[in-house]
């Protein structure tokens, strides 16, 4: 692949921080002890007792992997906001990670290759003001997950956030279905149908990991996301985790439907793991062996995205610079 540019920016990775002086950020003991958490530490050799030595080795880690990646030049860093209660006030005791606006920009200030996705709860007191800021600093979308940060994307408290959301240009990147990474409150807020009303405003809205459900091959949200790629130009996916095990349904539907392929985002949902394996089922051992070899994670995942037929870019979001 060494003919190859590096053309792709690949706009769902995760920024991870423990809390240290200055960044804002916040883990809760319960995840933090949590089985994924331990499980990912002991795979990487993370040291969750040292917080200023796992947030270097975490970002040295992720700009290694893209500077050797062929295939990715830029990677979007997502921030992660927080629960807010009925005043627009954080709660503390129902915020599981946070993972500031502010230590994500800083970030993405300080390395080029790296954009800022911030996260703003549009029911935080300041939602807009923030957005203001974080548009005005350089961020090229606004990532949420609903499901853990407690509220409905069809709440109409939300509709002056999408206003706004549409009136400066910023994509929205939403997490869609079921939620297994962090502790999860309300489910039914992945629904696809909850980000209606944020198209119906305008608002350029990307679904996370395609709109797959994560349960495996039960996709409820296939025929919604297929009437949506219909009527709503300002609708688009990325294309992160479609090949772990639980999310590979929709990987195998998405290739059937070539016509959607022009309105997918390259994502990887770093540090997941990528797995090789669907290109066993397109009949090619030489495409399985190629993508098992490469250990570099983005191009891992773009070479298999290619073997099945798929090929997504991000030309949607905002690349400053």
């Amino acid at each position: 692949m060494t003919d190859r540019k590096k053309d792709l920016v690949d706009v769902h990775v995760h920024l991870l921080a423990l809390p240290a002086p200055g960044n804002g950020c916040r883990i809760s003991p319960r995840l933090k002890n949590g089985l994924l958490a331990r499980a990912l530490a002991r795979l990487r050799g993370w040291p969750l007792d040292d917080a200023d030595r796992f947030n270097r080795m975490y970002l040295e880690r992720l700009l290694r992997d893209l500077a050797e990646s062929e295939r990715v030049g830029r990677a979007v860093i997502l921030a992660m906001d927080g629960v807010y209660d009925d005043d627009g006030r954080l709660d503390e005791q129902k915020t599981d990670i946070l993972i500031s606006n502010t230590h994500c920009l800083e970030i993405s200030h300080e390395h080029p290759c790296l954009l800022a996705g911030v996260s703003i709860n549009p029911l935080r007191r300041d939602a807009l003001d923030e957005l203001d800021r974080c548009v005005q600093e350089g961020a090229a979308l606004v990532k949420w997950l609903p499901n853990s940060q407690g509220f409905d994307p069809a709440d109409p408290r939300c509709l002056p956030f999408y206003r706004a959301l549409a009136a400066r240009g910023m994509p929205l990147l939403s997490h869609i279905g079921y939620e297994f990474s962090l502790i999860g409150k309300d489910q039914s807020a992945g629904d696809l149908q909850r980000i209606r009303c944020a198209l119906d405003e305008g608002v350029t809205v990307i679904a996370a990991h395609a709109a797959s459900f994560g349960l495996f091959f039960h996709e409820p949200f296939w025929r919604l996301f297929t009437h949506y790629m219909k009527t709503y130009p300002n609708f688009h996916a990325d294309v992160s985790a479609l090949t772990l095990p639980n999310r590979a349904g929709m990987l195998w539907r998405l290739r059937s439907r070539p016509e959607f392929h022009g309105r997918l985002l390259f994502g990887t949902d770093y540090p997941l793991p990528v797995f090789s394996y669907p290109s066993l089922r397109t009949g090619s051992l030489r495409a399985w062996r190629e993508a098992h070899a490469c250990a570099n994670p983005f191009d891992r995942h773009a070479g298999v995205l290619e073997s099945v037929g798929i090929r997504a870019d991000a030309r949607v979001i905002r690349v400053s610079g």
